[in-house]
């Protein structure tokens, strides 16, 4: 596969048994391409038979996968890790074509993750137990982690390779079988990814793909051959996946949507903050889940000065085609999503909040189709507003004044989303206090973004998070396996007679 000669397939297919196929379906939907707002290719969306198919073969390969050893695992992922690094242009031109992102921020996401398949380059070490000698005499115990056998990922239209990749790598060098089912909004680059593992060595049927809609969701949510279910998705879904997957005896972790915070105080550098702000706000044209949508600005005079240096920077931004590499943000995903931001706007509008900046109207020379808004900004925003208490997922950015820290603390607190937060500071105090005020999963000092290395945990508190279990690094570990610990006694055989009393360590 090359960046010059690549061309997707007219209808993109399943991944079953190391092969692409068809399916048993007939059903298919158009995937756009947001830049030009035409359809590009379909998609086929799979049956429960296709599920049942899927389980099939990864139950059958996932026996001998389990059973290889750690060190073996491990070594997959280094030639796949080299594989994306090859092919890494053409990931993010594949994505970039249906999801709408600039070219340059599909390569980013495309490193963020494969930072993740480094980390699970360290399976021997990540999967090593503990061991007590002596728990009691001649009694040794030990723990040891073990694969769960079959595990599925529903993954976002947002970010079609970094997630996926949040998910299947960890699952995989812990000995899974793993199932994917992508966004059927930007499928094509799932089949690049299942083509680089069999180039790197893994075994046919230990990684499958399966396009499709809530038809499959609820398959694979209700089929006995999967025991665990990752999602990244809206929060209502996030809650349906994570009852309907509890109901069915399955472990999950459904990470869902955001209104991330950043508080800016009086003594912020603001120009490094509005910079931080901007691109936190406006990259990827705000479709990422930690994208900064709203500032809590601390005083009238900080709201003020930030506001007119928000408002000089959003003007210089230019919006344009997914492959104009001067372009920093390009279309929304689909026509639907540029309406929904629309609304949103609309209904800022309408509550009585100042539209600074207005995104609306916008139209890219030779892309007239394309579902573009541009950066929009309001003032005085009220917590009471849809446009701050609903995600929009989109370059709007609202601005909140407050008295002070307490206040802007408060109102991160009670929102009904935790997923991120960060403040923008000078001061040491405030940003000690911060760290242990917040009520939220992921917090940044002075950084606007603050997603975890691959060797932490991602996830969020209260509504932005369902299950008990954090993405990738330790937690993603422990997600993907159950520990198992032995209790072990080898005595001189005329030392073994019948105990009818509680086992004690005596």
């Amino acid at each position: 596969m090359s960046i010059e000669n690549y061309v997707g397939p007219a209808v993109v297919g399943h991944y079953m048994g190391g092969q692409v196929v068809a399916g048993r379906g007939t059903r298919r939907v158009p995937v756009y391409n947001p830049t030009m707002g035409r359809v590009v290719r379909e998609v086929a969306l799979a049956e429960r038979a296709d599920i049942d198919d899927v389980v099939a073969l990864a139950a059958a390969a996932q026996k001998k996968w389990g059973r290889t050893p750690a060190l073996t695992r491990a070594r997959v992922m280094f030639r796949f890790k080299e594989l994306v690094v090859q092919h890494t242009k053409l990931l993010a031109r594949v994505l970039s074509e249906e999801h709408g992102k600039t070219l340059a921020d599909a390569e980013g996401e495309v490193t963020r993750g494969m930072e993740v398949v480094e980390f699970a380059c360290g399976a021997p070490q990540l999967l090593k137990g503990e061991f007590s000698e002596s728990v009691g005499t001649g009694v040794d115990s030990f723990s040891l982690r073990q694969p769960l056998g079959v595990v599925a990922g529903i993954t976002p239209f947002n970010f079609p390779a970094m997630v996926p990749m949040w998910m299947f790598p960890v699952a995989l060098v812990c000995g899974n079988a793993f199932i994917l089912k992508p966004s059927e909004r930007d499928p094509s680059v799932s089949l690049l990814i299942a083509d680089l593992l069999k180039q790197a060595g893994l075994p046919d049927g230990v990684f499958s793909v399966v396009q499709g809609d809530k038809l499959a969701v609820d398959a694979i949510l209700e089929h006995p051959g999967i025991a665990a279910v990752s999602f990244v998705g809206s929060t209502p879904i996030a809650r349906y996946i994570q009852q309907q997957g509890v109901l069915h005896g399955k472990r999950v972790q459904a990470l869902g949507g955001a209104k991330n915070h950043a508080i800016v105080m009086p003594d912020a550098d603001l120009d490094a903050t509005t910079e931080a702000v901007v691109g936190a706000a406006y990259g990827s044209a705000g479709e990422r889940c930690m994208a900064i949508s709203v500032v809590l600005a601390v005083g009238d005079a900080t709201a003020d000065a930030l506001v007119e240096r928000l408002n000089r920077r959003i003007t210089s931004l230019k919006v344009g085609a997914s492959d104009d590499a001067a372009a920093d943000m390009g279309p929304l995903v689909t026509s639907i999503a540029k309406d929904r931001v629309t609304g949103y706007i609309e209904s800022g509008v309408a509550e009585g909040a100042t539209l600074v900046t207005d995104g609306r109207g916008v139209s890219v020379a030779g892309a007239e189709q394309g579902y573009f808004v541009g950066p929009t900004l309001f003032d005085k925003v009220l917590p009471q507003m849809r446009i701050y208490r609903e995600e929009i997922f989109g370059p709007v950015l609202s601005v909140v004044r407050v008295p002070d820290y307490a206040a802007a603390v408060a109102l991160v607190n009670s929102h009904e989303f935790a997923n991120g937060t960060a403040v923008f500071t000078r001061s040491g105090a405030i940003a000690h206090a911060f760290v242990r005020d917040i009520d939220v999963g992921m917090v940044g000092i002075n950084v606007p973004i603050p997603v975890p290395m691959a060797f932490h945990s991602f996830g969020g508190w209260r509504s932005s998070l369902f299950g008990d279990h954090h993405m990738h690094g330790p937690e993603g570990v422990r997600f993907y396996t159950r520990l198992k610990t032995v209790t072990q006694r080898w005595p001189e055989p005329e030392a073994v007679r019948a105990d009818f009393t509680m086992p004690t360590m005596k």
